[in-house]
């Protein structure tokens, strides 16, 4: 399956930064008029990591929104993230989860009462609604809250006021955006719980295929990566697309699809040399929990990076640290500030500390502040 894409990730890895222009771009024909330089291919170990609006900019909007997505653009994302789950008549939207009572307004809908249900997803079971169970036009009735309103309580003041997109028109407003600001913004979706969806018979990987071919994007150059927590839809998809795959790996457990089919293996063997030289087969990077990669001791302190990125560089994969967040609950203890777990603390350093390990992108819920960080980290870097 393989043998006409050995994966070079030379060849066929995306082109990085917020200047680089153009060819590159979603949507070439629409940019033509801007577009003004070709830009060169990117290796692993990049001068200028990317920055990933993980689910938009979920730090100021409810997350996987179109109002989400367009603040991280406009606050210069290099990409966007939709996570992509399906609709009972197989179409495609953007939903951090198939559940989706925590991230709408469904539960205050009495039309939809008697749709709550439990589930059984990926072994666990999940009570409440979920977006296979409802057409296309039914979903859009709905409108997008903040899922962690304690955390940021400023978000639900947008509540009740968007819609949950489509992965088309998510592709739409990248390319409108890159249009308008004459430059390329790329897309980074995720497929969620394909086992499960194949189960129910709603593959995801078909009608994705489908809107990257439809919006001209399944080709070399295209800014798009495709991800996945599990590994059989990548290999799938290895041979059906011309895009860059990206193999998600997580601190713990396994992908879904190896527990399913009694694979013993973890996601901490993905990441030893001989389990990132297999990943490398079918994808072209790994998406990394950062605790991987500089792991945290009991009290939530940085210990000692790990081998992680040089071996995943040595494989010629490119390496995607998640999540990165303002809150002093998220941060490392390192770079928390005073004792108010959602006080922001100094994301900057933390920033600092990653890129100085030759990642190559971050996913972030505060596009603003990385950047700014990585605006900081590179003046520093030339001035060293």
């Amino acid at each position: 399956m393989l043998t006409t894409r050995i994966r070079s990730t030379m060849g066929t890895l995306l082109t990085l930064g917020i200047a680089l222009a153009a060819t590159t771009v979603i949507g070439t024909s629409d940019l033509s008029a801007t577009a003004t330089a070709t830009a060169a291919p990117v290796h692993a170990g990049s001068d200028q990591p990317i920055v990933i609006g993980h689910r938009g900019a979920p730090g100021y909007r409810p997350e996987h929104t179109l109002a989400s997505y367009k603040l991280a653009i406009a606050m210069g994302a290099d990409y966007v993230e939709p996570d992509l789950v399906s609709t009972k008549d197989g179409v495609l939207v953007a939903r951090h989860e198939n559940e989706i009572g925590g991230t709408t307004d469904v539960a205050e809908h009495p039309e939809f009462a008697d749709r709550k249900t439990t589930k059984t997803i990926d072994g666990r079971q999940v009570t409440g609604w979920f977006t296979e169970d409802f057409t296309l036009a039914e979903l859009k009735t709905l409108r997008a809250k903040e899922r962690l309103p304690d955390v940021r309580p400023d978000n639900t003041r947008y509540d009740g006021r968007f819609e949950v997109p489509t992965f088309d028109e998510v592709l739409d407003l990248v390319r409108r955006e890159s249009k308008r600001l004459g430059r390329p913004i790329g897309v980074y979706p995720e497929t969620k719980h394909p086992t499960y969806f194949d189960s129910i018979g709603l593959s995801l990987e078909e009608p994705l295929v489908r809107q990257l071919r439809g919006h001209h994007l399944d080709r070399p150059g295209a800014k798009v990566f495709v991800q996945s927590f599990e590994t059989a839809n990548l290999r799938e998809l290895a041979g059906e697309v011309r895009v860059p795959l990206v193999q998600l790996i997580d601190a713990t457990g396994a992908p879904y699809d190896f527990i399913a089919s009694g694979d013993p293996r973890t996601y901490a063997d993905l990441v030893t040399p001989e389990g990132l030289d297999w990943v490398a087969t079918y994808a072209d990077g790994i998406g990394t929990n950062k605790d991987l990669l500089v792991p945290r001791d009991a009290d939530g302190y940085l210990t000692e990076p790990t081998a992680v990125v040089d071996d995943a560089h040595a494989a010629g994969l490119i390496v995607h640290a998640w999540t990165f967040r303002d809150e002093n609950q998220f941060l490392p203890a390192d770079f928390r500030v005073g004792d108010d777990p959602n006080a922001k603390g100094d994301a900057f350093s933390e920033f600092s500390t990653f890129f100085d390990l030759g990642l190559d992108g971050i996913f972030t819920d505060y596009t603003d502040t990385a950047i700014q960080a990585r605006e900081w980290w590179l003046e520093n870097k030339s001035a060293a």
